[in-house]
Formats: C-alpha cells, structure tokens, sequence
C-alpha cells in the first residue's frame, strides 16, 4: 500500500484536495453548517480544530502572584509565558502534579477563552451569584478568586458537583461563601429559595464544537441532530434561569461552541420573547479574535491561543 502511494502520491493529494471531508477530516454535515455560520473564518475554524492545544493554566490570585510562579516555573526548567489577564501558557506540556504550586492551589486548568467568565459577569464584593451548570468547577473557582461573594454552584449530576469540591479545596476556596447543589437548572422548584440573584452564569451544555482540538472524538461522536437538540435544552435552561435574576442583574450565557444555533440564535431566539432583557455591549481585550460574542478558535502557535466560545451577557431591565 505504502508502495503504491509513493507511485500515487500526486493523484491522491488531488482526490484528497476534491473531498471536504478527507481535506479537513470533519464529518460533511459539520463542515456545512461551519461553512454557513461562519463565512469569512471557516477554514481558520477547521484548521484550528485539528491543531495541537497549549497547558493553559489559570493563577489563583488568592494563592500567588503571576510573576512569582513564573520564577518557580523558571526556576524548575519548566518553559512557560503569561497570556491573557491571569493565563500562564506551559510550552511543553506536563503532569499537573509535576509543576510548582499544583498542591498549594496556585493555578487551575482553563483555557483563554474560559477565563473571560468571571470578569464578563462583572461580580462585585457580596454579591449574591448563581453559577448553573457549574461543574468541574473551573468558572466557580475563578469568581470566588475575583470577590468575596454568596455562591451557589449547581449542577444536575452528583459525581460531576464532587469534582467541584474536590478542585475548590486544592484551590484553598472551600472556605468561601459557596455552597454545591444537586439540582436542575431547568426546574428551580427544587433547589432555590425565592431569593433573587444578582449575577448568574448559564454556562450550558453543548456540542463543544469550539473545543474539539482538545477532544478530537467529540466531532466523530456527534450527529447532525445533535445541534437541534442541544439548541433545544439550551433555550429551556435560559428561559428557566431569567426568573431568577433580580432586577438591574446580569446573566452571562456561555458555551463552548462554534454552532450559531447553539449561540447567536439562541440568544435572538430569547430577546424575542423577552422585553425585559437588554444585550450589554461585551469588551475584549486587544489581539482577541472574535466576531461580537464569537471567540474564535486559533491556530497553534497563536499570539493569543484560545479555544472558541461564546458569550452574551444579558441584563434585567
């Protein structure tokens, strides 16, 4: 076989280059629905898919300095730069428990991209916060680290909420104001108090179409019908979560996907039905690339190497 491509070799790269689906391996319903929602960067998305991903770390200010653990890193050969507002980028990849500060909580696992959660929800010092959908905790940990706030993280899956508290002790957040749940997002009757929060994060399930470099089986594992019904449960958690904000509060809705039905669409979806809802202009830093509440996934090697999520940032009239 090997032989036989060395005589073919230019005949198959042509027959490659003539089948979207052999040129950029995504399925053809995948590069489609790409191709349509995002005209101008499809392939940049493609490309982004199928590169390698960095150790993206977040600083636990509580815990350290950025500059300090740098030293550390430094110190113990580990190559590493900052990126972002808290972001450390480790060159080379490594165990966790194998760099400075993994046991003494100084830095979490996230991406870019994740980290522009807490500081989108604008969370001020006692603010009453609901994190929905909060698990593995990585969003509830980076808002204990910004303010001291009234925290509950919920989350509909008991072995998924443990991991939270498994990461919020490392983290030494444990001892925050900050209480895990077992609930529905989508039915409030049987966890919420009737009190009202100022901020909450709707960080909900997706086809995680913006993060598929990191797990490469995610766009072979889903479907076509996939995206309709993710869209579906997308707009009963929103819909849910709105009831529960207090006048004058902001929800951030997030997710890790690259699909407008997932995102735009579902936000213009909720504005319709909604009066009461205004979309707040969101500010990113320079050198970010976005298209409105679109981050797009990068290429490696990228001066600003992020995965591709999504926000809006919606307040209560």
């Amino acid at each position: 076989m090997l032989r036989r491509y060395l005589r073919e070799k230019e005949d198959v790269r042509r027959s490659i280059a003539k089948n979207d689906v052999a040129r950029w391996s995504y399925p053809q319903w995948w590069i489609g629905r790409i191709r349509r929602d995002h005209p101008l960067d499809w392939q940049a998305i493609l490309e982004a898919g199928n590169a390698r991903p960095p150790l993206t770390l977040r600083i636990n200010r509580r815990v350290v300095g950025r500059d300090e653990l740098l030293q550390r890193f430094a110190a113990s050969g580990v190559a590493a730069e900052a990126a972002g507002a808290a972001g450390v980028i480790v060159a080379a990849p490594k165990p966790l428990a194998a760099l400075p500060g993994f046991a003494e909580g100084a830095f979490a696992v996230q991406d870019l991209a994740a980290q522009y959660a807490a500081p989108l929800l604008d969370v001020d010092e006692g603010m009453r916060i609901l994190d929905a959908c909060a698990a593995p905790g990585g969003k509830t940990a980076h808002i204990l680290e910004c303010a001291d706030v009234d925290l509950l993280a919920l989350d509909i899956d008991p072995a998924r909420l443990a991991r939270i508290d498994e990461n919020l002790v490392r983290l030494k957040l444990a001892d925050r104001r900050v209480r895990l749940v077992q609930g529905d997002a989508g039915r409030a009757d049987g966890w919420w108090d009737g009190r009202a929060f100022d901020r909450i994060l709707l960080d909900v399930p997706c086809t995680a179409s913006g993060i598929v470099r990191r797990h490469p089986d995610g766009k072979w594992r889903h479907r076509a019908g996939d995206v309709e019904r993710f869209a579906r449960e997308q707009s009963r958690l929103l819909a849910s979560a709105w009831p529960l904000l207090a006048q004058g509060g902001k929800l951030l809705y997030a997710t890790c996907s690259v699909f407008a039905a997932e995102n735009g669409d579902r936000i213009d979806d909720f504005m319709s039905k909604h009066a009461d809802a205004l979309r707040e202009t969101l500010t990113l830093p320079d050198g970010v690339p976005h298209r409105e509440g679109q981050l797009l996934p990068s290429s490696e090697g990228a001066c600003h190497n992020q995965d591709g999520f999504f926000y809006a940032l919606l307040r209560k009239r």
